[in-house]
């Protein structure tokens, strides 16, 4: 009676063990604990790095650094992104700053704005810059390669040649107008310029534009270049560069159809 009474015991607390929560059965009490703790753990850490990041005042911004600036200043810039000096920089609107100085400063072609752990913003510009200036009474409006204007100075920049927009009366020019617009017609003159080799465009003085197809370059010392229209730029670019070497004397160039170019004058 003895030897059946203990089996029987035995055989109740295996039961109750084998019966006890289905987590603690498949981990068992050692390793539950183990990870009970690592989850408590990873719940203060992530509570003290969020602390750390938006309520301490160890990551804040303290300074915002420029670069990249030519004409604008970086007083201007930081000026117009307007950075929350003293807000933590996990939370700063790097989007919003980029907007904010793309629409206040119609200069920047582009900026960067990048966190600078622990303390920084730095923004890094790209100033537009101008290919041709366009005459606004007595001050100038720059315009770049893409044909934006972005910019109204009182003293036209070195090297940067004046567009004129001299439609004729003539009726091919007037068609030419109405047809493609004032703004199309200064895109075209801005590929022109665009595409002049390095030793005509410091030499151009004044873009003329008559018509879609009658673009027309004046350079220093007198000298004038029938471009044509934008199109074929390169070759145009080529032929005159040729064209000049062949003929150094010569005043007038022509290249409207640069497999056919002349020269003339002295």
């Amino acid at each position: 009676m003895c030897v059946a009474g203990s089996a029987t015991a035995e055989r109740g607390a295996r039961q109750q063990e084998s019966s006890g929560p289905p987590l603690v059965r498949r981990l068992g009490p050692r390793r539950l604990r183990t990870i009970i703790i690592l989850a408590l753990a990873v719940v203060f850490l992530g509570a003290g790095a969020g602390w750390a990041l938006y309520g301490s005042q160890w990551l804040r911004v303290e300074r915002v650094s420029v670069s990249g600036t030519k004409v604008l200043t970086s007083q201007q810039v930081r000026a117009a992104a307007a950075v929350p000096v003293g807000s933590p920089l996990v939370s700063v609107d790097t989007d919003a700053i980029e907007a904010r100085l793309r629409s206040e400063l119609p200069r920047i072609h582009s900026v960067d704005v990048e966190r600078s752990w622990p303390h920084g913003i730095g923004l890094k510009v790209t100033e537009r810059t101008p290919v041709l200036l366009v005459r606004k009474g007595s001050k100038f409006v720059e315009v770049d390669d893409e044909g934006v204007s972005f910019a109204t100075v009182s003293e036209a920049p070195k090297g940067v040649p004046l567009l004129e927009m001299a439609a004729s009366s003539s009726r091919s020019a007037a068609a030419s107008l109405r047809r493609f617009g004032e703004a199309r017609l200064v895109r075209e003159a801005v590929r022109a310029a665009g595409s002049l080799p390095a030793g005509v465009a410091r030499a151009t003085r004044v873009v003329k534009v008559r018509s879609y197809d009658d673009i027309s370059l004046e350079l220093s010392g007198g000298r004038t270049v029938a471009w044509g229209s934008a199109e074929k730029a390169a070759a145009k670019g080529r032929t005159l560069t040729a064209l000049m070497k062949a003929a150094p004397a010569a005043r007038h160039f022509d290249v409207s159809a640069p497999t056919a170019p002349a020269s003339a004058g002295s």
